[in-house]
């Protein structure tokens, strides 16, 4: 089983953005020193507790500073931009690091309605157009636009002779639809506490159709986990995620990932703990055995050929920690 992380750049209470982005490099080094298969970073806009908002950047950065794991977006959100754009910055990527790049893709927004609106300032979109832009992606990215696509003709450069890995993301049955339609690679935000993601990537395997990327289906699903030598302390620190998925619920602007410290002593209602409770049983909390066991049962239920490990805590250590606990139980080399 290959086992991904997913990270998210969370600037931690009392720490910055730059701190955040320091923290992102230094963990991609270690990933791949611990045998990690690939390593994926978000896009979100205007965010005071999210630091990523160019995956490309990141991307190129990390690829600088590592030699073997393969770095990707965790997603690009392709209805904000030009397909064309897009496939020129993985291409060139691609380019510079052959064979380690991979291009996911999403249609969330990333961000509230204003960011959307900056984004496409001067541009009109619809949701509906996704599929398109995903298919012209691929042309662009293998070299196949025709005299009768709208750009006839057109290459996407630089010229090269290997392409990254296109995966679609999301957290539905409409992702898992179109990824299996057009032959792609689909991963499911597990960790986002939606139900029905075992349906969905069954629904994607059975229903793949083989195209020019991909002969047979290839599926992951990203979740979240907390892992530390004790089970005291993994509850500890989980309670800083605990405080972040209910703020994050509460739809309010998000500043920072919060202290351990602010968490235990934040004023939680009834309907808090009910929220946090219900919100518990989407993520791995505990010990490497207990955690190696609920990944390779969350492997077995959605059928997933690679698991993407989401971890947040406030103190970098034990997040740096934490991934190499998970590590060692796996054997990862």
């Amino acid at each position: 089983m290959k086992l991904s992380i997913l990270d998210q750049s969370q600037v931690a209470e009392g720490r910055t953005a730059a701190d955040a982005l320091r923290e992102t490099t230094q963990l991609a080094i270690e990933a791949d020193r611990l045998g990690y298969y690939r390593y994926w970073v978000s896009e979100h806009h205007a965010s005071g507790a999210l630091a990523h908002s160019s995956p490309e950047i990141l991307i190129a950065h990390l690829a600088a500073h590592t030699s073997r794991i393969r770095l990707g977006s965790g997603g690009v959100m392709l209805p904000h931009y030009s397909t064309y754009k897009v496939a020129e910055n993985f291409r060139l990527l691609e380019a510079l690091h052959p064979g380690r790049i991979d291009v996911g893709l999403g249609r969330a927004p990333g961000g509230m309605p204003l960011s959307t609106r900056a984004l496409q300032e001067g541009k009109y979109t619809s949701i509906d157009r996704y599929p398109q832009q995903i298919s012209d992606l691929i042309d662009y990215l293998y070299d196949q636009v025709g005299p009768t696509h709208p750009f006839p003709n057109l290459f996407a450069s630089p010229i090269i002779d290997t392409a990254p890995e296109v995966w679609l993301l999301g957290s539905s049955g409409e992702s898992a639809r179109i990824s299996a339609q057009l032959g792609l690679r689909f991963g499911f935000a597990q960790f986002f506490g939606v139900q029905g993601g075992e349906a969905a990537v069954r629904s994607y395997k059975d229903n793949f159709k083989p195209s020019a990327l991909n002969d047979k289906p290839h599926a992951l699903a990203a979740v979240y986990v907390v892992c530390a030598d004790t089970e005291e302390e993994a509850e500890r620190l989980a309670a800083s995620t605990s405080l972040f998925f209910l703020m994050l619920h509460r739809g309010g602007q998000l500043r920072f990932f919060p202290s351990v410290e602010t968490a235990q002593s934040y004023p939680y209602d009834e309907i808090d703990i009910e929220l946090i409770n219900s919100r518990r049983s989407q993520i791995i909390v505990g010990t490497p055995d207990v955690v190696k066991q609920k990944l390779i049962a969350i492997r077995e239920c959605y059928d997933a050929d690679e698991l993407m490990i989401v971890t947040n805590t406030h103190n970098f250590e034990a997040r740096i920690r934490s991934y190499r606990l998970v590590a060692e139980a796996f054997g990862l080399s």
